[in-house]
């Protein structure tokens, strides 16, 4: 592949990425838009498809109460695994993002882990706004490890990738 081709997939590519992580801003926006009940709901109802599948998944017999219950005991966790999750993919679309300048890996991983933790911090800002929500700092800080574990994975899975190659 010519030298000008590569610099055409990798510039395809980052703009796709960063196309596709405003839309994903976009995304946890509008989650943080939720009011604290509809936030609730959303996430209460996940924890339950969790419960409920594994219970039919390994034949556990559970019945409606106690789902409900271990539901209802894990959702803090689901909550807040989602909060990661959510971060983890902002960040891996903002270094794929960055690649289009050519930086060291370690500086678009840098520069990503800070964009997404800067969207953490205006996104529990915007969450001040919203009825039944509250900013916090230990959100911040939940959404900036999720996009440093995100990252992390991210390049051990391509230093991986390389090596088999």
């Amino acid at each position: 592949m010519g030298i000008k081709t590569e610099k055409n997939r990798m510039r395809r590519r980052s703009t796709t990425a960063g196309v596709l992580a405003l839309v994903w801003m976009c995304v946890i926006f509008a989650f943080s838009a939720q009011t604290s009940e509809e936030s609730s709901e959303v996430s209460t109802g996940f924890s339950y498809r969790i419960v409920n599948t594994t219970g039919l998944l390994f034949h556990l017999h559970i019945d409606e109460e106690k789902i409900r219950e271990i539901a209802n005991s894990i959702e803090y966790f689901v909550r807040k695994g989602a909060h990661m999750t959510e971060y983890a993919v902002l960040a891996i679309l903002l270094y794929l993002w960055l690649e289009r300048w050519r930086l060291s890996r370690l500086r678009m991983a840098c520069t990503a882990a800070a964009l997404a933790a800067l969207y953490a911090c205006s996104d529990e800002i915007h969450q001040l706004f919203v009825a039944g929500r509250a900013g916090m700092v230990s959100d911040v800080l939940v959404d900036s490890a999720g996009a440093v574990a995100g990252l992390a994975l991210f390049l051990l899975i391509g230093k991986i990738v390389r090596k088999v190659r």
